[in-house]
């Protein structure tokens, strides 16, 4: 007799840890319990290949080092950048394709923010101070300056010619 409300009760748990997960797997908002979060990451610019002058690409790679237990990226980076008075999420790259990567403590891994230097004085570029990256699992980011010029606008600077890479694992 014990057995039906024990399969009922096993059916039922399983059932309220399966909601916990929303399922998403892209930006910055999604929800993990084993998502990588700042506080236990450092998230830092790293290397950068600055754009030198108006219509050139560069490149910001930044780092995130796991400093806590085992956690997992899984999804996109999401970066804001902001100017004074705006802010503009950027989108990923063309084609990347995400992959869920695990970080051990001390283990660490790397995206890029891909950007089009804007020409000075154009009404459409973002005049960016700094980027705000938030990693899938968590809504507290990270602030790291932007000091590599401004970013072109397509059509406004709420289309910057700025987009983002999946996360990549770096060292061994």
């Amino acid at each position: 007799m014990r057995a039906i409300p024990l399969t009922v009760t096993t059916l039922a748990a399983a059932l309220l840890l399966t909601a916990c997960n929303d399922g998403g797997g892209s930006g910055g908002k999604n929800r993990s319990a084993s998502g990588c979060a700042v506080g236990k990451v450092s998230v830092q610019a790293g290397s950068a290949s600055v754009a030198p002058a108006a219509g050139d690409t560069g490149e910001v790679v930044v780092s995130i080092t796991n400093q806590s237990a085992p956690c997992t990226l899984d999804g996109f980076p999401h970066v804001e950048v902001n100017q004074p008075g705006t802010t503009v999420t950027l989108k990923p790259q063309k084609g990347a394709k995400a992959q869920t990567l695990k970080l051990a403590k001390g283990d660490s891994a790397t995206f890029t923010v891909t950007y089009v230097r804007g020409k000075d004085g154009d009404g459409k570029n973002l005049k960016a101070e700094s980027m705000n990256v938030v990693l899938p699992g968590s809504d507290v980011g990270q602030n790291i300056p932007w000091k590599y010029g401004p970013i072109a606008g397509k059509t406004s600077q709420g289309d910057p010619e700025a987009s983002v890479s999946a996360f990549q694992q770096a060292g061994d």
